[in-house]
């Protein structure tokens, strides 16, 4: 019969917890720290500025809180800042980005995953050039194109619109994300898909029915890819829109650039947040889904 005492005092089995300040929890943590530092810092500069006055910010403590909490800058970047010609603020711009990006974001994702769809499940002859033909524009310097597309878009009359801006876009977006989805539909199960063929399932029976309710992960992940990278574009909006139809970005470097008058740093700070607002929105409600559509297969192969 084992003894009791002994028993008790029978050492645990099993791994040995780690200690909470080991020497490499301590340097992770410190690196952690010191970069979100890096990145949070000039945030926070902006914010506090952007909630300053003028005769505040002269006095050069750019750290410190304001003392005198001020909506007035935010007021003026959004309906009185002078982008050019115009003195309406960043508004203007904000409405021409909205009917740049949504049309741009639906044309582009939703050609890019049919093609994804037909290269992964409905091979044909010559798609593997196609596709190596298609991701191979994705990596010719965008300013090469420059002067072809203005000419193109000038013999077809869509130079200097928002439409023409739209057409830019959704072309250039097709290639990444076609291979985004391409990857993405290939991991799905091939047997799920011979069985749709063989219950009769055609090629959009099988798209719509099928493909797209498993795919919200990796359309988050385009959605948030082509929002960012359209609505934070600056060198087509400023060759391929006129004043009247800039987007929020060239309307906000029009303002930080301007060179008449007072140098009003916190109408600078607060036009600088509202122009990235909304990526960073659509970003924190998405986050979720979008590290769930990296880690499904948008990345792979």
């Amino acid at each position: 019969m084992a003894d009791p005492v002994a028993a008790g005092r029978a050492e645990p089995r099993g791994t040995r917890p780690r200690r909470a300040l080991s020497r490499r929890n301590v340097m992770l943590y410190g690196v952690l720290i010191v970069v979100a530092l890096y990145y949070l810092l000039p945030l926070y500069v902006m914010v506090v500025t952007s909630l300053k006055g003028m005769p505040e910010i002269r006095l050069g403590n750019i750290f410190s809180p304001p003392m005198e909490i001020t909506f007035e800058p935010w007021v003026k970047a959004w309906s009185e800042a002078c982008t050019g010609l115009n003195c309406d603020g960043l508004s203007r711009g904000f409405w021409n980005s909205v009917r740049i990006t949504v049309p741009s974001v639906v044309l582009s994702i939703a050609i890019a995953s049919v093609n994804g769809y037909a290269l992964a499940n409905w091979r044909f002859r010559g798609s593997e050039v196609f596709f190596a033909i298609l991701i191979f524009g994705a990596f010719i310097p965008y300013q090469v194109m420059l002067y072809p597309i203005v000419i193109m878009l000038r013999e077809i009359g869509l130079y200097g619109t928002l439409s023409g801006l739209v057409l830019v876009h959704t072309i250039f977006g097709m290639p990444i994300l076609t291979l985004l989805f391409r990857n993405y539909f290939a991991s799905v199960p091939e047997e799920l898909f011979k069985a749709a063929r063989v219950d009769g399932a055609g090629f959009w029976g099988i798209y719509f029915k099928i493909m797209l309710p498993m795919s919200l992960p990796i359309f988050v992940v385009a959605i948030i890819l082509q929002v960012t990278g359209i609505w934070n574009d600056f060198l087509f909006g400023v060759v391929y829109t006129k004043p009247d139809t800039y987007p929020m970005t060239v309307q906000l470097n029009n303002i930080v650039n301007s060179v008449q008058g007072v140098k009003e740093y916190n109408v600078n700070m607060a036009a600088t947040i509202i122009t990235g607002l909304v990526p960073l929105v659509i970003y924190f409600i998405s986050g979720k889904l979008f590290v769930r559509g990296i880690a499904a297969g948008a990345v792979k192969g």
